[in-house]
């Protein structure tokens, strides 16, 4: 694999290591800071957005290990964790701007990143059992 396709391929490591912090940090502050202030109802969206975000985070830490131990992984690896990014920032995103705004319009946005993610693990799925090439 190339310098260049190596950088490219380590960026769902990045996004994903930087999306788990957010993540936790997003945890504590609905723990913490929003406990009390929203309804039951709101701050379980709040905290389904930051699990949904964590568990795809590591998601793409583990595509990155995929990635970076086999030079010649699929680059539908790639691809899955494209989609996954997208899904992620989609879908919790929708759910903390729900939150933070009260508009009820950003929970129908959620289901487009929820489908994103879905894809990505169908396509990661494929990019692992598809057979390849000895070598």
């Amino acid at each position: 694999m190339s310098n260049q396709a190596r950088s490219v391929a380590r960026w769902p490591g990045v996004v994903g290591a930087a999306a788990a912090a957010l993540a936790v940090a997003a945890g504590a502050f609905g723990a913490h800071a929003l406990d009390g202030v929203l309804t039951p109802g709101r701050l379980a969206t709040f905290e389904t957005a930051a699990r949904y975000q964590l568990l795809h985070a590591v998601g793409l830490i583990a595509l990155q290990a995929a990635l970076a131990a086999d030079a010649a992984a699929p680059r539908a690896l790639v691809r899955a964790a494209a989609l996954l990014t997208f899904g992620t920032f989609v879908f919790s995103g929708s759910l903390y701007l729900l939150v933070a705004t009260d508009v009820g319009a950003w929970g129908a946005v959620a289901p487009i990143g929820g489908a994103a993610m879905i894809a990505g693990w169908t396509v990661a799925a494929w990019a692992f059992a598809r057979p390849r090439p000895p070598g």
